[in-house]
């Protein structure tokens, strides 16, 4: 998954993006609203994490503007824990809101919920016949067998279960799995999906060749 976290305050955007990047996430950043909003109409994350006290463009505006053309799940961040603003940022098109200062754990489960939400899978768990994957704790067993995964085969196979019956190309694949900075070689994705098929069943994923992949219903 890809999130970006547009955030003006240097500690925390860095505190914030490791942490993303620890649990497996792709994750670009920005440092003013102007810079957010360009990333977030360039790319299709799967969450923007946004902060309301921007330079140059608050995060209302940001959220304002988005919302005309994508409806990109988004978190908000806010020093100021008060109704009005909660009801403001909900009516621009906010998911959720976070009043600083925050726990790291609390900021991953609302991104983790949010992210499922929007994918329209609201439970932690994904079942696929014997497959199950648990996307509170990233762990994924067959037959009740954790299988050892790696950090991008387990991203990837979230991904296919989260649009499970929809076909995914191979460009989704790299725009979701990987950030602005990665330059991966174009042949990882068969790589990937080649171990999962050896880890977790070779009927799990369907190839539709010269278009993607897919798990189906």
């Amino acid at each position: 998954m890809r999130v970006l976290v547009v955030e003006d305050e240097p500690d925390l955007q860095r505190v914030v993006a490791m942490a993303l990047r620890e649990d497996d996430y792709a994750v670009d950043t920005a440092d003013d609203g102007e810079e957010g909003l360009y990333k977030a109409q360039a790319w299709d994350y799967d969450a923007l994490v946004l902060d309301v006290m921007l330079p140059k463009r608050d995060g209302w505006s940001v959220l304002s503007t988005l919302r005309e053309t994508k409806p990109t799940p988004v978190l908000m961040l806010t020093a100021r824990d008060t109704v009005p603003d909660r009801v403001k940022g909900l009516n621009l098109g906010a998911d959720d809101y976070l009043v600083k200062p925050f726990e790291l754990s609390e900021l991953m489960a609302r991104l983790r919920a949010l992210i499922r939400r929007s994918k329209g899978q609201p439970r932690p768990i994904l079942e696929i016949g014997e497959v199950r994957v648990d996307t509170a704790s990233k762990t994924v067993a067959v037959r009740g067998e954790l299988a050892a995964l790696t950090a991008k085969e387990y991203c990837l196979l979230e991904m296919l279960a989260l649009h499970r019956g929809t076909l995914v190309t191979r460009t989704m694949i790299y725009d979701h799995l990987f950030d602005e900075n990665d330059d991966s070689l174009s042949n990882l994705v068969d790589v990937y999906i080649s171990n999962l098929r050896r880890k977790l069943g070779h009927e799990l994923i369907t190839t539709r060749r010269g278009q993607g992949y897919l798990i189906d219903d």
